[in-house]
This record gives structure tokens, C-alpha cells and sequence, in this order.
């Protein structure tokens, strides 16, 4: 018989983290940074006291709520460009519940992260045991069984030698391009103080290699092919292409061949806005720039992209009849969509592939690309331009609110700043290496739109999911996995009501945030969505039980934490803040009061959304009328 050691689950789990590494491109670098945890019962006298015992080099973190700190590994992963992560670590019961979301966040997300719940007992000896619910169906269901269907491997371990194979087999998915996401391993809490002796070798250093997938001959050719017999192609972008970190490859394909770009949520910053073929975000939130070079492209290039609804307008984005698409993706199925040609490769050598093997093609786009750019960019200028007046605003924008509200939402808030000129001031002000993160409302739309990156990599959205409350827990995980640039977490009083503790784990820990709150006082972005579709506003402005809108001091709320805080409600102001901000080493929070109705609307895109087909109302039936005239033209698949 073979060397063994003899640790509990818990203690073997541990050293086990410490050994794992991952080799990209030939560097070589440990793979598990850290674990983040709110101890309770169930996990704090097993990995709790594994963790004191001997951490190794594991980073340890209180987090201040399961789903927050879940996210914040989860946005560290994701600006590690899936090569680090963070194992997250919950007491059973509601603590384990509360990963539920941030798994779902992860999985729609195709991003790694290890997920630590603990169980009930193995036994079965003390049951039921405190938040432990029971079903009469069956005695072995428990609160983890709710991860099952958003993780991409889940187990659960009731005997200590259980371990060793399924953190192999975590690890597998966990290092995996294609099917990376979150591995959920469940641990019996009696289990985790259970002791084995343990092969010595499980605790060997492993190296779990990132190899790029190669096209292959005939999907090159097939590639070429295609190419080469349309007149206009169109790059578009994806996550998959910032994972592969394929920027200077895209450069360079697109200026040999003339071919623009434009970018999904996932992939903006792959390629910073200053490239010259660059014409922004595309979709239901993209640029005019970008949704006309797609109406007119005869070839949709998807590097690393999984097409959803909001990057294809809803299927209606393209001209089905006479676009074909090249799919380029690491995941065999995402290759599939759309009846496009599949390349299942990795986006750089793909991309560098294709750039060799089409010497003397040139897209017909032309001078046209700086066209669409310079009137977009003439278009931003006007929306950072925007001011309140009390008779409408200047320049004219889209209007739903009637005057006299808009009004006295300028009154109760004490502002006239419209939220495109304050994110517009807000670009202007930061560093060009700083890092702006944000997930849910109104404001994605317009960091699609009007943010211009201009450093690749320093664009942080998280929209697989859209989650609200990824924000500021975000930001921390970012601040963790580039501690020398700033971090802006550019958020809505609706996420920041959801979820704003990490900013206390980022004050508490000394890792430097500034959250730049836009309060509206409301779920702008939804009551957007109901009065467009015919609805009256009903329930997403923030009144009080007297009918008045609510004007909350989320500074007051900030300092109390220990933030340092501004309140600006001018681009003078909001630059003046930012400058200020730069100096604090604590973290920081600008609250800008912004008026309803004042982001940045569509440009040719289309969001396919339930309707009433029977209402009482004709504005929702007009409105159901127009999505069903606009079905007609949709891609049905």
C-alpha cells in the first residue's frame, strides 16, 4: 500500500485546492485563488476549521451574502478570462439557497466557479436538523438539489473517499472552454468532519492544461469559401473572442480585409472603440453605426458568440433572406445556430487562420464604415448633450412621462441631469485603463451604446444572466483580479436596493471600489418596457404610500458603511468627483440624482416580448398589433 495522509473531508478538500494549476499558451499559473464564505452551521466546523488550520495559499473572504460574494467570484473569473477562480463556501439551508441565483448568473455566463454547500447529514441520524426541510416523497432531497439544474456538474458527497472523484471531475469541467460554468460539489456537514486515509498522490500537483482548439482543414476551406464569395462581411464579436484573448488578430483580419466589427455585451473591449472599423455594441441595444452594417451584410461573422435575443434584435437584426453566417465558437452546439457554417475552433487561431488563407480579399464596405462611425459618433455627442427643461428637453428625446410628471420628478429629486450626459461624464472622467462593470436596468443599454473602451479588456458587463445586484458585488471581484487599475461599478438605485453588501467585504478587506449610484428614483428600465407596450406606469417608480416620489440619500446610506461619498448632479460635478476619487484609497460612492426617461433609446432594434393579445386598454392592443406585425419578419428559428 501506497504513502497516505489522514485528513477529514474537509482538510483533504482544502489541500486538494491548493495543488490545482492551469497552463495556457505555456504559462503556467495556480489555478484556485482563494475561497469566499459565510460561515454557519454546516460548513464552519468542517472547511471553517480546515481554512484555519492550514489555508495554504488560499485567500480567505467573509463575504456579507452568499449570492453577493457568489458573484463576486464569479466577475473575478470573468476578468481572469476564466484562468482563475474563486471556490465559494455556504452554511445548509438558506445560505446554500442563496447560491442559486449566482450559479444560474454563472451558467448563463459559461463562467467557472466552484460552489461549496453544505448538506445535511449523512447519517440521517438527527433529522430533522435546524433549516432542513423534509419531503415526503423522499428523505435524500434537500435544499442542493435546487442547484442541480443551474451547475454544470453537481454532486454531493456523503463519504469521505467520495471526494477524490468528483473534484476530478469538477476540475475537468471546470478548466474546459466549451463547457465551462459551475461546478457544484454538496458535502454532508458530518461528512466534512469525517476522517479518511487519504492516497498521498490525490495531492500531487496537477496541471490542467487549456489547450486551443485547431480548425480543422475542411472548415477552413469551407470558411475561405464563404468569404470570399460575399461582398459584405461583418464581424461580430463575442465573449468567446475576449477568452481567447484574439485582439490583435482581429485587428489585424479586419484591416486587411476591410471587414468592420461590432460586439456583443460579452465581447465589447475585446477590441477598444478607437480601432478604426469599430462601430460599437449591436442588437436591441447597439449603435445606429452597427445595426446598419448589419442590415446590409450579406455574411455575419460570430466569433464566440451565442446569439441571443438581444444581439440579433430578436431574430429581425439581419436580412435572413440573403445573410448566411460563419460560426466560430469552441462549443460545437453554438456553432449550429442559425443554419450558420461551423468552425469548432479557438477564436485567435481561427481568426489568424482565415487572415492567412484570404490574401487579396477586399469587403466592399469601403468608406462607408467611417460613415456609419462619424454619424454615430455625432449621435453621442447629441445624447451627452441632453438638458431638462421644464417645457420638454433639448435636444428632443423620446418622452413617455407627461411633462407635469417629469416636473416633479426634477423637483422631489432636486436634479435637471439627464442619465446619458452623466454616463457620457462619466467616461470622459475615468482612466483609460479603469475597469466599469454593471448587469441590469437601463444603464447596459447605454454603456452598450455610449461607453467608448478605449484599453482593451476594460469593459465588464454581465448580461447572459442580466442580474440585478451583480454590480457592486462585481466590482469587488474585479478590484481582486486587477488591484492596480480602478473599478467602477455603474449601477441603478433598483440593483443597488437588491444587493450592495460586498461594498462593506471591499471597505472591510481594503480592495478600493467606486460605485457610481444613477438614481431615478424607480425601475426605469422596466417602466420603460410597460408604458412602450401600452401599459399604464404601475408599481416601478419609488413613491411613498402618499403618492410622492421617494428621494433616498444612498450617500448618507454609503458613509454610514465607511465609504467616502459625493453627490454630483452635473457633468461638471460628476468630473470633479471622479478626480477626487482617484486620490481615496477607501472606496467610494458618487450618487447622481437623474431624471426618468432620459437614456438612450433604439436605434433599429426590436425586443420580442409578451403582449396582451386581449386587453381592456387600445394602447395594448396597439401594441400587441405592432409585435405581430413584426413577427412576420422574424426568424421563426
Amino acid at each position: 500500500m501506497g504513502e497516505t495522509i489522514r485528513l477529514t473531508t474537509a482538510q483533504a478538500l482544502v489541500k486538494f485546492l491548493n495543488q490545482q494549476y492551469i497552463s495556457v499558451d505555456g504559462v503556467e499559473t495556480p489555478f484556485v485563488e482563494g475561497v469566499f464564505t459565510v460561515f454557519g452551521h454546516g460548513n464552519v466546523l468542517g472547511i471553517g476549521q480546515a481554512l484555519e488550520q492550514d489555508p495554504g495559499r488560499l485567500k480567505v473572504f467573509q463575504g456579507k451574502n452568499e449570492q453577493g460574494m457568489a458573484h463576486a467570484a464569479i466577475a473575478y473569473s470573468k476578468e481572469k478570462l476564466r484562468r482563475s477562480i474563486y471556490a465559494v463556501t455556504a452554511s445548509s439551508g438558506p445560505g446554500s439557497a442563496n447560491l442559486v441565483t449566482a450559479a444560474a448568473t454563472a451558467l448563463a455566463n459559461n463562467l467557472p466557479v466552484l460552489l461549496l454547500p453544505a448538506d445535511t447529514f449523512a447519517t440521517r441520524q438527527p433529522d430533522p436538523v435546524l433549516q432542513q426541510f423534509e419531503q415526503e416523497y423522499s428523505f435524500a432531497v434537500t435544499t442542493n438539489d435546487a442547484l442541480k439544474p443551474v451547475s454544470r456538474y453537481w454532486d454531493r458527497i456523503t463519504r469521505p473517499e467520495q471526494l477524490m472523484s468528483s473534484l476530478l471531475r469538477a476540475f475537468e469541467v471546470l478548466t474546459d472552454p466549451a463547457r465551462s460554468g459551475p461546478a457544484t460539489i454538496c458535502i454532508c456537514q458530518d461528512t466534512e468532519g469525517e476522517a479518511f486515509d487519504y492516497d498521498a498522490g490525490f495531492f500531487r500537483k496537477r496541471v490542467h492544461y487549456m489547450d486551443r482548439l485547431q480548425p480543422s482543414e475542411r472548415e477552413l476551406d469551407a470558411a475561405e469559401e464563404l468569404i470570399r464569395a460575399s461582398r459584405k462581411p461583418l464581424l461580430l464579436v463575442g465573449g468567446g473572442a475576449k477568452y481567447s484573448d484574439a485582439r490583435e488578430e482581429l485587428i489585424a483580419f479586419s484591416e486587411a480585409c476591410g471587414i468592420p466589427l461590432v460586439e456583443t455585451h460579452a465581447g465589447k473591449s475585446t477590441v477598444e472603440y478607437t480601432f478604426a472599423n469599430h462601430l460599437g455594441g449591436t442588437g436591441i441595444l447597439g449603435t445606429s453605426a452597427a445595426n446598419a452594417a448589419a442590415r446590409e451584410a450579406d455574411l455575419i461573422i460570430g466569433i464566440g458568440t451565442r446569439y441571443t435575443d438581444f444581439t440579433t434584435s430578436s431574430k429581425t437584426a439581419f436580412d435572413f433572406d440573403r445573410t448566411r453566417f460563419l460560426n466560430i465558437n469552441v462549443s460545437r452546439m453554438q456553432t449550429y445556430k442559425l443554419e450558420g457554417l461551423p468552425v469548432v475552433a479557438d477564436a485567435k487561431l481561427a481568426i489568424s487562420a482565415l487572415h492567412e488563407r484570404l490574401s487579396g480579399y477586399k469587403a466592399e464596405f469601403g468608406s462607408r464604415i467611417a460613415e456609419l462611425k462619424s454619424e454615430w459618433d455625432a449621435e453621442r455627442a447629441r445624447l451627452g448633450g441632453v438638458t431638462f427643461k421644464r417645457s420638454g428637453f433639448e435636444p428632443e428625446i423620446k418622452e413617455q412621462f407627461s411633462q407635469e410628471i417629469l416636473n416633479e420628478y426634477a423637483d422631489a429629486l432636486g436634479t435637471e441631469f439627464a442619465q446619458t450626459a452623466a454616463l457620457i461624464a462619466v467616461n470622459e472622467a475615468v482612466d483609460k485603463d479603469a475597469v466599469v462593470v454593471s448587469s441590469a436596468g437601463s444603464l447596459p443599454g447605454d454603456l452598450q451604446r455610449l461607453w467608448n473602451a478605449e484599453a482593451p479588456n476594460t469593459y465588464h458587463l454581465e448580461y447572459g444572466y442580466s442580474c440585478m445586484g451583480y454590480e457592486i458585488s462585481g466590482a469587488l471581484g474585479i478590484r481582486l483580479a486587477k488591484p492596480e487599475q480602478e473599478v467602477y461599478s455603474i449601477v441603478g438605485d433598483g440593483s443597488f436596493l437588491m444587493l450592495h453588501s460586498e461594498l462593506i467585504t471591499a471597505i472591510q478587506t481594503g480592495n478600493k471600489i467606486n460605485v457610481m449610484l444613477f438614481d431615478n428614483s424607480g425601475f426605469g428600465c422596466i417602466n420603460n418596457l410597460q408604458m412602450e407596450n401600452g401599459s399604464g406606469s404601475f408599481h416601478c417608480e419609488f413613491r411613498d404610500y402618499q403618492g410622492k416620489v421617494m428621494n433616498i440619500d444612498y450617500a448618507k446610506v454609503a458613509e454610514g458603511y465607511g465609504a467616502k461619498v459625493y453627490r454630483a448632479n452635473t457633468a461638471e460635478e460628476v468630473k470633479a468627483a471622479v478626480e477626487d476619487a482617484k486620490k481615496q484609497t477607501v472606496s467610494t460612492l458618487i450618487e447622481m440624482k437623474v431624471l426618468p426617461k432620459t437614456m438612450s433609446d433604439g436605434y433599429d432594434g426590436w425586443w420580442n416580448v409578451g403582449v396582451a393579445e386581449v386587453s381592456d386598454s387600445e394602447s395594448v392592443r396597439q401594441a400587441y398589433a405592432r409585435r405581430a406585425k413584426k413577427l412576420e419578419s422574424a426568424k421563426k428559428y
